[in-house]
């Protein structure tokens, strides 16, 4: 089976799936795509217009980062996903969960103005403190299991590693286990592997050219 992920390297929805991909350690070929300027081939195959999508033998599209994943999983043993359903279907609404912070996450990075800042900011500390609450001794999501809720949810402590040691959002002693968890994740290769070495850089371009208020704290000189 021939796997071709489409991508746009800053994306953390992308990302998710190059960690589930490479966790698993599965053979795939990547093709990155601008999103500003999207090749026509990309619109008429994207429902969305999103990325990822995951192209299966040339011929079916996978769309949206969670199906993509949990395609990924059932096609490669061991499953990451829990057997139980009910443990099953709570981890797909932690995933979901993890979708929706990465959205405010941002909202908080291209913030226009103060006001736009602050809101994004009350909301994610508040999605933190829920993290850090449900989380138990780790190293993962569910303990000793890693899960696709890790895989999910990477990108987003990554970014926020990035943004905190650029413009304090948060005192990391306030979220132990949010920081442990993240620690555990960044010594994966396969994390380490899901972004250009040049990351940070990029994303710190990124928010340079999007303008607003939130650059004006993150992409200074560190």
């Amino acid at each position: 089976m021939h796997l071709k992920l489409v991508s746009f390297d800053l994306c953390p929805f992308v990302q998710r799936s190059v960690i589930t991909l490479r966790y698993k350690q599965v053979d795939f070929d990547i093709e990155y795509i601008d999103l500003e300027n999207p090749p026509g081939w990309f619109l008429e195959i994207s429902p969305l217009g999103k990325v990822p999508l995951l192209i299966v033998d040339g011929e079916t599209v996978l769309f949206e980062s969670a199906v993509i994943n949990e395609f990924v999983d059932d096609i490669t043993p061991p499953r990451l996903q829990q057997e139980d359903p009910l443990a099953r279907a709570l981890d797909r609404g932690w995933v979901e969960y993890g979708s929706q912070c990465i959205m405010d996450q941002y909202a908080l990075m291209v913030a226009s103005d103060a006001q736009a800042f602050e809101e994004a900011h009350h909301r994610v500390l508040a999605q933190l403190a829920r993290l850090e609450q449900k989380l138990g001794g780790g190293p993962w999501f569910n303990g000793a299991h890693f899960s696709l809720v890790d895989a999910t949810c990477a990108p987003l402590l990554m970014r926020y590693a990035i943004l905190n040691r650029r413009h304090r959002l948060f005192d990391e002693d306030d979220y132990p286990r949010l920081h442990r968890w993240w620690q555990a994740l960044a010594e994966l290769e396969a994390v380490r592997g899901s972004v250009p070495e040049d990351f940070e850089d990029r994303l710190m371009a990124y928010l340079r050219r999007r303008g607003g208020y939130g650059p004006g704290s993150f992409a200074g000189q560190v």
